[in-house]
């Protein structure tokens, strides 16, 4: 294996192709918030934000979602699908019940011989001539 000019290994000096972010939740954003505003001075805000591997920046911009009111409609929703109307579940139950309908009367046409008799379920025979058995 080939070192580098510094004497470190190739695998020691790569670079992640594609980092990725971090993602905070609400409640630690909120968490975080709370400790701010209980710090004393500035330097234990600092020392706050080293502890948590956190950026001022992080805490104006979640300052100002919070005086928007973005954390509140963010505790408040629920993740997943969302509820049916009573409205929607009948026009499902509805079409539920047309479609089984529909399927029984499918397969009373597929057994019925009336049906199966008919000249459009027929295929035509074709001669076989004398040209098309090889020779």
């Amino acid at each position: 294996m080939q070192l580098c000019a510094k004497g470190l290994k190739p695998s020691e000096t790569e670079v992640v192709e594609q980092p990725t972010r971090r993602q905070f939740t609400t409640e630690y954003k909120l968490r975080i918030l709370r400790e701010a505003e209980q710090c004393a001075s500035p330097w234990e805000v600092g020392a706050l934000l080293r502890r948590e591997g956190l950026y001022s920046s992080h805490l104006t911009t979640w300052r100002k979602q919070l005086d928007a009111g973005a954390f509140a409609s963010m505790l408040a929703k629920r993740r997943g699908r969302a509820a049916q109307s009573s409205a929607q579940a009948r026009e499902r139950e509805r079409l539920r019940r047309k479609l089984e309908q529909a399927e029984k009367i499918i397969e009373v046409q597929k057994n019925s011989p009336r049906c199966s008799g008919s000249r459009w379920s027929r295929r035509p025979r074709v001669a076989r001539g004398a040209d098309e058995g090889g020779e």
